[in-house]
This record gives C-alpha cells, sequence and structure tokens, in this order.
C-alpha cells in the first residue's frame, strides 16, 4: 500500500501542474527536432536526419522527465519541509517509498515521451515503437529516477540539483547516441559514454524504430544501473544519511 500511496502523491501532483508538466516536455524536444531535423539539411545512413534524431529525442525525454520529476520535490521536502522525518515515522515501510518514487518518475518519463510520439505522428516516418521500446523507455525513466533520488539526498542545497543537471544531464543528452553516434567521439571518451544508460537506450530504440537487430543486453545494463540507484537511495533512507 505504500507504493500506492506514493503514485497517488505523484498522480495529484501531475493533475495539479498538468499544463505546466506537459509545456515543459513539449517544448525542448520540440525545439531540438526544429532546430536539428528540419533546420539542418543533412542525412544520416541514407535517411533523413530527422528520422536518425527522433529516437535520440525520444530516449533523452524520459531521462528529463523522470530525473525533473523526483529531483527538485525530493530535494525540497528533505531540505526544506523535512518531510522525511513524516515519512520515516510513518507505516509506509521505507523501501516502498523508494520503490513509488522510481515508479512515478519513470511514468512521468513515458507520459512525456508519449507526447512526443503523438508530435511526430503526422510526420509518417515509418520508425517503429513497439511494446519493447515502451518497456525500454520505461526502463530508462526508472534508472534517471533512481539517480535524482540519490543526486536529491546528495544535495546539500537547492542549488546542488539544477547544477548537477547542467554537469551530467545536459552533456548526456547531447553525447548519448541522441544526435550523433558515438562512433563519431574519440576512443576512450567513446567506451564511457557507451557505457551511460541514455546511449544504452538510444541505440536499443533506434534499432527498434528501424527494424534493424536491438542489442538488448543493454536491458541489463540499464537494470544494473537501476540496482545501483535503488541500493543507494535505500542505504540513505535506513542509515538516515543526509535526511
Amino acid at each position: 500500500m505504500g507504493i500506492v500511496t506514493i503514485l497517488w502523491e505523484k498522480w495529484r501532483e501531475f493533475l495539479r501542474d498538468f499544463s505546466k508538466i506537459t509545456l515543459a516536455a513539449l517544448i525542448a524536444p520540440l525545439m531540438y527536432l526544429i532546430v536539428f531535423g528540419w533546420g539542418i539539411r543533412t542525412t544520416m545512413n541514407g535517411q533523413p536526419y530527422l528520422y536518425y534524431l527522433i529516437p535520440g529525442v525520444v530516449s533523452l525525454t524520459t531521462m528529463n522527465g523522470s530525473f525533473s520529476a523526483i529531483a527538485q520535490n525530493l530535494n525540497v521536502q528533505r531540505l526544506y519541509e523535512k518531510a522525511f522525518d513524516q515519512v520515516i515515522i510513518s507505516p509506509t515501510p521505507l523501501w516502498q517509498f523508494i520503490v513509488g518514487q522510481v515508479l512515478a518518475g519513470a511514468l512521468r518519463g513515458l507520459y512525456s515521451a508519449g507526447i512526443i510520439l503523438l508530435l511526430i505522428l503526422p510526420i509518417h516516418t515509418g520508425l517503429v515503437f513497439n511494446w519493447q521500446s515502451f518497456v525500454i523507455l520505461f526502463l530508462n525513466g526508472a534508472v534517471f529516477a533512481g539517480l535524482s533520488i540519490v543526486v536529491s539526498f546528495l544535495a546539500k542545497n537547492h542549488a546542488d540539483v539544477p547544477r548537477f543537471s547542467n554537469y551530467i544531464i545536459m552533456p548526456m543528452s547531447y553525447l548519448c547516441n541522441t544526435f550523433f553516434s558515438t562512433a563519431a567521439i574519440p576512443h576512450g571518451a567513446r567506451e564511457v559514454i557507451t557505457a551511460l544508460p541514455l546511449s544504452q537506450t538510444s541505440s536499443m530504440i533506434r534499432a527498434i524504430a528501424t527494424g534493424e537487430a536491438a542489442d538488448f543486453r543493454g536491458i541489463l545494463v540499464l537494470l544494473a544501473y537501476l540496482i545501483v540507484f535503488i541500493v543507494a537511495g535505500l542505504y540513505f533512507v535506513y542509515k538516515k544519511e543526509n535526511l
């Protein structure tokens, strides 16, 4: 029941800020599509660059949507509202609180990706987004929701979360197989960037979308990241670190 309670809380927040959330999920990806897809006239593998771009934008949208849905709110609750005192004394098991946050963030990211897919529907690109795509996107959202929990615990003030977003999330948005292939990145940096969760997600989503064989070992990579972030979040909560 604890997980359901957390999801209900996030659902009420979503309904309250529906227009703001939808607009925020729409504007940045739309700018990516316009500037890189239509503004830059080029091709990739014999196809319009827009077709290459769309899977990457959909993938990074789940990252941004999931991370922003949890990180700021959780950070404010921890630092200023001292809401974790109530969580600790409540009958809700602490692990359910963490899992609920992760699931809520993943669903928010999936919603953001859904908006982009509806936006490109009239273009008739022929790209395929099936149930496997949505499972991968959901898992990607869960990974970054888990990361946002860790960041919100590590943040020492309200400005730390936006700084982390600028230093880590934004570079991943551009480098992780979204706007161009990681094959163009020099050796050394290429291997590190390829191992990041967004690179794995973008690669699998693009392969599925274009009818190529996807390397589903990327799902194991995403699961590994997710486990690490959830365990870290549980550590902070159960050890009462940085609460």
